[in-house]
């Protein structure tokens, strides 16, 4: 699946957010990406920031806007325009630091009480590379992403190991899931137009709208 120009016509918008408590590497994860970037003195995310990037799924071109936010609570007060029309979400933790993975179950909840019921969601062990520092089993992350039927890939953003594998695999689930109600819903084809989220003076983004599929 190759890269294209963020500004070249695409069939398919996807928004997608990054969520985890500050300093699991939400932002190097997106860096790397985007951009292929990494930094090693990367502040914590003031507020929120994004970037796009458009690859191919079948044969289809889909462009991903993906959304990253502070992990601190004082920015908390943001999430419901962070989350309003996110169609998939990245959930991440830090395989070293057993606190950013016991907090995932928060983030879950809140993540799942601000979308909608097809949103797809991975797990991500970040930092990877730090295995001598392991402090959360790989299997106990697999069996609650299990659970919570979630899907589940430990990455590296520092050896960009998995990462665009983590997206990749998000943004494959998200079109199946919308080519699906597409088919089912109506005899066209192309993705439903939904809410409007006006990001920037510059860029406004209609992200995928499935009503009334868990209300109440």
């Amino acid at each position: 699946m190759g890269a294209f120009k963020v500004d070249e016509d695409y069939d398919y918008l996807f928004k997608v957010v990054l969520i985890g408590d500050s300093g699991v590497g939400k932002s190097n994860l997106l860096a790397r990406f985007t951009r292929n970037e990494f930094s090693q003195d990367s502040k914590s995310t003031i507020g929120v920031e994004f970037a796009t990037r458009s690859i191919r799924v079948h044969d289809k071109v889909v462009k991903a806007q993906i959304w990253d936010t502070a992990g601190q609570e004082r920015y908390r007060a943001i999430t419901n325009a962070y989350y309003r029309g996110a169609v998939g979400a990245l959930l991440v933790y830090d395989v070293t630091r057993q606190s950013t993975y016991e907090n995932a179950r928060r983030w879950l909840k809140e993540l799942q009480s601000h979308t909608d019921c097809n949103i797809v969601i991975m797990l991500v062990g970040n930092k990877a590379d730090l295995g001598h520092l392991l402090a959360v089993p790989t299997q106990q992350a697999r069996d609650f992403a299990e659970r919570e039927k979630l899907f589940f890939i430990q990455t590296s953003a520092l050896e960009a190991l998995n990462v665009d594998q983590a997206f990749t695999q998000v943004l494959t689930q998200i079109h199946q899931v919308v080519s699906r109600k597409a088919l089912a819903s109506t005899a066209h084809a192309t993705l439903p137009k939904g809410r409007t989220v006006n990001i920037t003076r510059h860029a406004d983004v209609s992200a995928v709208n499935k009503p009334g599929c868990c209300s109440g």
